[in-house]
């Protein structure tokens, strides 16, 4: 080189200074080296001068890198690129189909770009119809002249040179495979006895049904192969793998590797495989992963993997089960468990194959067996290395050190040690002999000398053998001796001291979780310090405050790290891991601090959505969407980049961060198109951008109509409706906006349909009647008084289905301090997420009418002065979450509700299932009582009578029972001292409440019922023939009327009533037959009275007298109450007759009816200023009464009747449902018919009538209307006899006054007698449907 070359002329120059000249020719090569050196030197300065020669020299222009073929998809982004050279440098122009490629007449189509030399052309969308060429020919050049390009020089003077014109093709090449595999779930979870599918969807082309792509899985990177477990298929788009008998042996990674011309592409997904029901309630899991090795003749060592045991008992062994190949029957190997996951299998025939499988034990049962190991042979390999091959035309010669009786075996020691056996082996003795060989084995402990003969009965042929029987703690040795039919050899030498070893208990070290996705966690830990035979480790987790652990993992893991799935988003779990190996699992590890379910740290994803609001003609208003991911903290910056539309370089538009989601960019160029692009940040940084916006010219917005709405949302989203909300145009043309219509249509469809016919005043409308499933997308137009705006963008495809766990808003009432609220659950949260709470989708913010309260979980929107000010829609969005939210409307009616629930919680009442009533014991004792529905052991009370608190002492006795409820006060002797009212208050806690009795009448005959003995009693009645009905109405008005009805004719007394005193008096003349009079007055309470003959035409039945209101705010008493039922004598109550009654009913019941209790009864009623009498005759002949009580009995017992009863009244608003359900009973099961208005009501979609089991009827009015108001009543019947009730409906529009109650039946209606011999009169339709029920249930009203 001349570098070289000139060092090495100084070199010469300096070694000729140095010495002396000797001669002349030494001189001349001095100076021909020094001229060389010169022009060398002129060379080198030529060289470094010759890059600006070069830039003066024109030059043809010329491309280095020319255009190359591409098979591209349609509508796919296609950039192209070249290089040229030339002098001057080149100006190119891009051509298509002949015409010059202009940018700005399709802006954000083409993209032109020209670095140091290398042009780039990029289409961002490609058309099959509009590309026909995308090639550039170079061996037509020539005759591709088409055009003459001008190029300028340095000086300006104009050069001309021919270029090739460009010719764009499009080549469709065969022989190219395009594969593109969509990712398969990640994770997977299944069931031991299961199947599951892993399917990969993949593009394959060309894609030839013959020739599929080859395709491989794999699991925990061992290659899967086809069979009875693993069933595998790749065509028609997808690579499939079908686990079709899952077994926990199959959890792990599964890959699969799809191999192609162009390389190779693998997804991967995680299968977990969660144990079947246990045989037997905490019975363990079944063990897996058996594998059978060391075969021998003599038996087979089998290996297993324990299972995990989380919250059941300890597993205190293994059972192994032998089954031979082709055959069903298992055979138990131990007759004891074995504690160690290894087990030698003895008793097994020579050249037979086996299969194994095992099962685990514990305190609580047996598991279910494992998955059956693969096939294996008793065979001894030793043997096949004794087979010699002998030529049949070699003759056999004899080994030369072929001996008789064999020599010793040689290495003996022990390959395994466990607690509980050992395993010896040894190498086969050489020489050995051609006889049949077997083994001997010796042992002895270390150092005594006293062998001992182990194998006496079992002859073993294999080197290898389990000794069992070892002590703890002991050393021992062993030797063996080779023994043939020949004799024995010389025993081998001892092997090492060998000792049984404990198992290694100890577990893994720290344990950390740390965050990883929203629905998973990353866990890792320290391996023990002597991990000794380790197989894996377990992994256990459980909630914070619960106790119950759940397994993570079901198989052993082999690493020191896991990914725990499919936990609840932003809950708080901990974790704890065992190690496992052939002794079974280690102990616990520390638990995990705490970790809330959260994704990791991140940047945040792109935000989009970029919209253009408004523009002036310098300057444009965008606004942008936010990301769907915030990356694990809150998104507080937003970064925005601008470039032309025919440009690909990008420029800032703000440095410092923008907090809102809208942005005025200003200086812009009118008439010029631009694109924009947004970044979003947060404290791990600044995430990727968001894709350009599709090109918006500056053109100034100068149309009267207003501008698009923007930033589309959706709230509510579920599988039927949706809650659409969005934002007010900036740009509002004009005058103002007056409303919106919102259009929708599903995903890929153009036909929009508006959800609005008349344009709403606010930003948000539901969208009903959707398809579950279904994907839409919406836009929104603004209104003003010019007409209507232009559409917003399209929003995001939106799919009408429920989050999974969605809950709704509930509005309830707080059972401790009365507080009205609404609360929401959320399905899902994470670190970063809020409740947002609004009214009609308008932000609460700080309002001094409620306050909001967050724990966990659940927020709380409590109110804190409720009253109609606060009606109307609330709303909840869940932020950072994958749109959780709900709303509630708050009514009128609801609220009311809830008013007075909250009411009853701040003023408790203790409930009563039956208030104050009276007894008559023997002896004459009076008992007083009352049954509460639920009593606490702290309960007080007291008895007050005539306004004087009464205690237990001489003459009372007081009591309680906690478990029934019951308050009761017995009095010794009833005078008229005793007469008056009768209260009990009851204070249980914050609740308390009383129930009074009034005990009043004149004359003797009522204090003579309550205070004479039984024998005092005993005096004969005549029966009295007449009625005289006299009954006293509190809270009239002096619009009230009474009205007296029999058979629903009406009878107008002689003497007209007084109705401002509220008396009213019916005298009745001789009954004969089944009678029902009722008073009816103007507030609709009725007085009533049923008499029906049982026994004959002339007898009649017991008779009721009952006044009975229907509403509580009414009162109707009977002054005087006195009765005295009787039999030839008077009748003292006793425990055969029950005597009793309440300040509305006295009654008389008789137990168990037999032939004494046949005869004449009658009952004495006295006003306290006349007595009337009725009498009933049960004198029947024979049998024939006995017979007669017997079906009264039967048939009381047997009727229908309804045992969950109807409410008297309902008063609803229209367009709500009314369902109006009763339990009813009867044997055998009674028919039940509904009627409206005493017309039979047929079952249609607005009224619905069903009859469930036989036991629960339901009469619901769907929406209901002023026309569903009316009388509704049921009829409960079979052959014993039935009951009928009768319900007032009352329906009022929105907005008016709630009405009073309209009563068309009496609140305690009768029983209906069961049917009679054929001699007793049947009463008419009409007046059975007028007979009352007596309902002892409770009633079941409810409004939704």
């Amino acid at each position: 080189t001349l570098s070289s070359l000139v060092t090495n002329i100084q070199h010469s120059r300096l070694s000729c200074n140095s010495t002396t000249i000797s001669s002349t020719s030494r001189c001349e090569t001095c100076s021909a080296q020094s001229l060389d050196a010169f022009y060398f030197l002129q060379v080198r300065d030529m060289m470094a001068k010759r890059p600006e020669y070069l830039d003066d020299i024109p030059k043809m222009p010329d491309f280095l890198v020319a255009l190359r073929p591409h098979t591209v998809w349609e509508k796919t982004p296609v950039k192209l690129f070249c290089t040229v050279q030339g002098n001057p440098r080149p100006i190119v122009k891009w051509y298509k189909g002949g015409a010059p490629v202009d940018p700005l007449s399709a802006p954000g189509k083409y993209k032109i770009e020209n670095k140091y030399g290398v042009h780039m052309f990029k289409t961002c969308t490609l058309k099959h119809h509009t590309y026909k060429k995308l090639l550039f020919d170079l061996n037509s050049i020539e005759d591709d002249v088409k055009r003459v390009q001008s190029f300028k020089s340095v000086d300006n003077q104009p050069q001309f040179f021919d270029i090739p014109f460009l010719q764009l093709v499009l080549l469709i090449l065969s022989n190219t495979v395009v594969f593109n595999c969509f990712e398969i779930v990640k994770v997977s979870f299944g069931v031991e006895g299961g199947s599951i599918s892993l399917v990969c969807s993949m593009v394959v082309i060309p894609d030839l049904p013959n020739v599929p792509p080859i395709a491989q899985w794999y699991r925990d990177d061992k290659l899967l192969k086809a069979g009875k477990l693993a069933e595998m298929s790749v065509g028609g788009g997808a690579a499939r793998l079908t686990l079709p008998h899952l077994a926990k042996d199959d959890e792990g990674l599964y890959t699969l590797r799809i191999f192609t011309k162009d390389g190779t592409a693998e997804h991967s997904a995680y299968l977990f495989v969660s144990d079947a029901a246990p045989s037997a309630a905490g019975a363990p899991g079944a063990p897996m992963s058996v594998k059978a090795y060391d075969i021998n003749s003599d038996y087979v060592l089998v290996a297993w993997k324990p299972p995990n045991t989380v919250n059941e008992a300890a597993i205190s062994g293994y059972f192994v089960d032998r089954c031979e190949a082709g055959s069903d029957t298992w055979v138990q190997c131990n007759d004891a468990p074995v504690k160690v996951c290894k087990y030698p299998v003895h008793g097994l025939k020579v050249g037979r194959s086996y299969h194994f499988r095992v099962r685990a034990v514990n305190s609580a049962g047996i598991s279910r067996p494992s998955r059956k190991s693969d096939k294996v042979t008793a065979l001894d390999d030793a043997e096949s290395q004794r087979l010699q091959v002998i030529s049949a035309s070699t003759p056999f010669t004899p080994n030369p050190g072929y001996v008789t009786i064999p020599g010793e075996p040689t290495d003996v020691h022990a390959s395994e040690v466990f607690k509980s056996y050992v395993v010896l082996s040894w190498s086969p003795p050489s020489p050995r002999g051609r006889a049949p060989l077997w083994y001997v084995i010796e042992k002895c402990l270390a150092g005594t000398g006293a062998w001992q003969r182990i194998n006496t009965a079992v002859k073993l042929h294999s080197p290898r053998y389990p000794v069992f029987d070892l002590q703890d703690g002991q050393k021992y040795q062993f030797r063996v001796y080779s023994v043939n039919l020949y004799g024995s050899s010389e025993a081998s030498a001892p092997s090492e001291p060998v000792e049984k070893v404990d198992e290694d208990g100890k577990g893994p070290g720290s344990v950390i979780a740390t965050r990883n996705t929203k629905s998973s966690v990353f866990v890792q830990w320290d391996a023990p310090k002597s991990p000794k035979n380790l197989m894996g480790y377990y992994i256990d987790g459980r909630v914070v405050g619960a106790k119950e652990w759940f397994p993570c993992n079901h198989k052993p893991f082999k690493h020191t790290r896991f990914v725990v799935h499919g936990l609840i988003p932003g809950e708080t779990y901990a974790f704890r891991v065992q190690a496992v190996n052939v002794f079974g699992l280690s102990e616990e590890s520390q638990e995990s601090s705490p970790i809330a379910v959260e994704p990791a740290l991140a940047t945040p994803s792109a935000p989009f959505g970029i919209t253009m609001l408004s523009c002036d003609g310098a300057s444009i208003t965008l606004a942008w969407k936010s990301p769907k991911h915030c990356g694990g903290s809150k998104v507080n910056a937003y970064y925005v980049d601008k470039r032309n539309a025919d440009s690909l370089v990008w420029k800032e538009v703000n440095q410092s961060a923008i907090t809102e989601r809208t942005c005025t960019v200003e200086n812009l160029t009118e008439g010029t198109f631009y694109e924009f692009k947004v970044q979003a940040g947060n404290m791990a940084g600044v995430g990727v951008p968001s894709a350009p916006s599709a090109p918006m010219k500056c053109e100034a917005w100068t149309m009267d109509e207003p501008g698009p709405a923007y930033d589309l949302s959706f709230s509510e989203v579920r599988g039927h409706s949706l809650v659409v909300l969005w934002k007010a145009p900036v740009y509002t043309g004009a005058s103002a906006v007056t409303g919106y219509f919102v259009e929708m249509a599903k995903k890929g469809s153009s036909e929009f349909v508006t959800l609005n016919e008349e344009a709403v005043s606010h930003r948000y409308l539901q969208a009903t009647g959707l398809e579950e499933g279904a994907t839409y997308v919406f836009k929104v137009r603004a209104v003003n008084a010019s007409g209507v705006g232009k559409a917003s963008q399209l929003s995001e495809p939106v799919c009408a289905k429920a989050l999974p766990g969605t809950k709704e808003i509930l509005a309830s009432v707080d059972e401790e301090t009365g507080d009205i609220f609404l609360s929401l659950e959320a399905c899902e949260i994470c670190e970063t997420s809020k409740f947002v709470w609004s009214k009609n989708y308008k932000p609460i913010g700080d309002c001094p009418r409620v306050s909001v309260s967050t724990k966990g979980r659940t927020s709380r929107l409590t109110f804190t002065s409720p009253d109609k000010d606060d009606l109307g829609r609330y709303s909840v969005v869940v932020t950072d979450t994958d749109g959780v939210s709900g709303s509630h409307t708050l009514t009128e009616d609801a609220l009311n509700t809830m008013l007075e629930l909250s009411y009853a919680i701040r003023h408790p009442v203790v409930p009563l299932k039956h208030g104050l009533n009276y007894e008559i014991l023997e002896k004459g004792h009076v008992r007083f009582w009352l049954q509460a529905v639920k009593l606490s052991p702290s309960v007080s009370y007291r008895f007050i009578v005539n306004d004087k608190e009464v205690t237990s002492g001489e003459g009372h006795k007081i009591s309680h029972d906690v478990a029934t409820g019951v308050i009761q006060m017995t009095v010794d002797h009833f005078t008229r001292a005793n007469e008056g009212t009768y209260t009990v208050q009851i204070h249980d806690g914050k609740a308390k409440t009383q129930s009074s009795l009034v005990l009043v009448g004149d004359g003797e005959a009522f204090i003579s019922h309550f205070s004479l003995s039984q024998s005092e009693k005993r005096k004969n009645i005549s029966a009295e023939t007449e009625y005289d009905m006299k009954t006293v109405v509190a809270n009239v008005k002096k619009e009230t009327t009474f009205h007296w009805y029999k058979e629903d004719d009406e009878i107008v007394p002689e003497t007209p009533p007084n109705v401002m005193s509220g008396a009213c008096a019916l005298p009745i003349p001789l009954v004969t037959s089944a009678l029902i009079h009722y008073l009816v007055f103007s507030s609709h309470t009725r007085l009533w009275m049923e008499e029906k003959s049982l026994i004959s035409q002339s007898a009649l039945s017991c008779c009721s007298y009952c006044v009975q209101p229907l509403i509580r705010r009414y009162q109707c008493r009977m002054r005087a109450c006195g009765c005295k039922p009787c039999r030839e004598s008077k009748i003292a109550s006793s425990e055969k007759m029950r005597i009793g009654g309440t300040a509305e009913m006295a009654w008389m019941q008789i137990c168990d009816p037999s032939d004494k209790e046949k005869g004449h009864y009658s009952i004495e009623i006295s006003d306290g200023v006349k007595t009337h009498t009725r009498t009933f005759d049960l004198s029947g002949q024979g049998k024939e009464g006995i017979n007669t009580l017997s079906r009264l009995n039967v048939s009381n017992q047997y009727r229908g009747r309804v045992v969950g009863g109807l409410p008297d009244v309902v008063t609803i608003m229209e367009q709500k449902s009314l369902s109006l359900t009763c339990t009813v009973w009867g044997e055998p099961t009674p028919e039940v018919t509904w009627f409206k208005n005493e017309q039979e009501v047929a079952s249609t979609e607005h009224t619905k009538v069903t009859f469930d089991g036989g036991k629960f009827a339901s009469l619901v009015i769907n929406q209901v209307t002023p026309d569903d108001s009316g009388k509704y009543s049921i009829n409960v019947r079979n052959k014993y006899g039935g009951e009928f009730v009768e319900i007032t409906v009352s329906v009022y529009r929105h907005g008016e006054k709630i009405p009073e109650p309209k009563l068309g039946q009496p609140k305690t209606p009768a029983a209906t007698p069961a049917a009679t011999p054929a001699a007793t009169p049947v009463p008419s339709e009409k007046a059975q449907k007028l007979r009352k029920i007596q309902n002892q249930g409770r009633c079941l009203c409810s409004v939704f």
